[in-house]
């Protein structure tokens, strides 16, 4: 088990990345604001696998939380990110403040944002106004300071995933790596928000993977109406004690703003909704085997 070096700020990464790269050394990276499940470990596993050098960051990026007792309540607990990242491999972690970031800069409303792009349209940019663009911002960050690398990104934040993928493209580097969501045995995509659940909630959140799997078979046994497949995702999630934020069907490689008009030939589910005061987000493709 190699010792997990713990750096301080993403200047520091940086500088541990090109060493690296001059010595011939492939670089993983696995950005994540920490509180670190097994979904993550999943992301720091494949790295591992696939590169010689293998490097996380933990940021809770304030400009990605447009509600401000959601971003207060985000978990945290470093000292256990610390001994799992060390017991999977991890090479080396690195920290950052706000101003560590942006050039010194401490007040979120002076840092400019970047717009997230053309799969920022609809759901979460609907629903959560500027959080595709603080994630976008910060990840165009993490790729300057990192440089050009492998960077893994979980799919159960298919949307998110869709507009950092085009953001690298944009920039020319780095290399992209999609990785399946990873469930509990009961279905439940993981999550950093699902320690907030209450026992009882967390039976509730189970609809989710439920209405998303309704939806997958009715695609299976022949339905190609969108608007279908949304009501059959609505009618699962019929529950008191879910609010439903959206749930939505989308062509993965024709993005649109609202429920495509056109009968797909690929479909994805997508579901956000909150339980108590936690919101959860998941999705599935109802194309594939």
């Amino acid at each position: 088990m190699p010792d997990l070096e713990i750096l301080a700020d993403p200047a520091s990464a940086g500088k541990w990345c090109e060493q690296h790269r001059q010595q011939g050394h492939s670089i993983g990276f696995v950005p994540t604001m920490g509180a670190l499940h097994e979904g993550h470990l999943s992301l720091i596993a494949q790295s591992v696998s696939e590169n010689d050098r293998t490097c996380a960051s933990i940021f809770v990026n304030p400009l990605q939380f447009n509600d401000p007792q959601d971003f207060a309540r985000y978990p945290k607990n470093l000292s256990s990110d610390y001994n799992k990242l060390s017991e999977h491999d991890c090479n080396m972690v690195f920290l950052g403040s706000v101003a560590d970031y942006f050039g010194g800069e401490t007040d979120l409303g002076n840092i400019p944002l970047l717009g997230p792009g053309p799969f920022g349209q609809g759901l979460e940019g609907d629903y959560r106004p500027g959080h595709l663009e603080g994630v976008c911002t910060i990840v165009n960050q993490l790729f300057k300071f990192i440089g050009n690398c492998n960077a893994y990104f979980g799919l159960k934040d298919y949307q998110q995933l869709r507009v950092i993928q085009d953001l690298a493209n944009r920039m020319g580097y780095p290399n992209i790596v999609p990785c399946r969501t990873v469930r509990d045995k009961d279905g439940l995509a993981l999550s950093s928000r699902n320690q907030l659940l209450s026992a009882e909630e967390r039976q509730t959140a189970l609809k989710i993977y439920q209405s998303l799997a309704h939806a997958k078979d009715a695609w299976q046994t022949g339905e190609r109406n969108p608007e279908n497949l949304k009501q059959t995702m609505i009618e699962a999630l019929d529950c008191l004690e879910i609010k439903i934020d959206y749930a939505e069907v989308r062509d993965p490689e024709n993005w649109t703003a609202h429920t495509p008009t056109k009968l797909p030939s690929q479909a994805i589910g997508l579901i956000a909704v909150y339980i108590g005061t936690t919101r959860l987000i998941d999705n599935l493709r109802l194309d594939c085997e």
